[in-house]
């Protein structure tokens, strides 16, 4: 695959989905690692007001990759909604993609949401959206998934 030099390591690494790399918050060096390595995609789940502490999307564009934002404030972003969006992005954007937040958390309560949607059991999207970083919002995750909708 697509395997980074040890000095740019992504933070919370997940490489579970084909073409999608889960993560934290990429550094420019980190992003510059990927670029290098092949991604052709970042896509930025973290709230517009949060400090990435770089220009992001300057970063990814004048490396070549393509870049989306799809701003998820906490709990109150997890949600169906947003998840068909990341699907969307998902599906349109060249792969391979980053996709990050601060630490995987939203990424993995997203991707288990999208699971959901695309007919995986409860069960079974909870465990992917664990491999893919889901921590702290476990607890939101599983009512969304008990009730099936927003």
């Amino acid at each position: 695959g697509f395997a980074f030099a040890q000095s740019a390591e992504l933070p919370n690494r997940h490489d579970v989905l084909e073409g999608i790399t889960a993560a934290g918050q990429p550094s420019a060096a980190a992003l510059d690692a990927a670029a290098k390595a092949g991604y052709k995609s970042v896509i930025d789940l973290r709230a517009l007001t949060e400090d990435r502490g770089f220009d992001e999307k300057a970063t990814v564009e004048g490396l070549g990759m393509s870049y989306a934002t799809l701003p998820i404030d906490g709990a109150a972003g997890v949600s169906y909604e947003n998840a068909g969006a990341l699907d969307k992005l998902l599906a349109e954007l060249p792969k391979p993609i980053l996709l990050h937040c601060a630490t995987s958390n939203r990424v993995g309560a997203l991707l288990a949401l999208r699971a959901k949607a695309e007919g995986a059991n409860s069960a079974a999207a909870l465990e992917l959206g664990v491999a893919n970083g889901l921590g702290g919002l476990k607890g939101a995750v599983e009512a969304k998934l008990a009730t099936g909708r927003d």
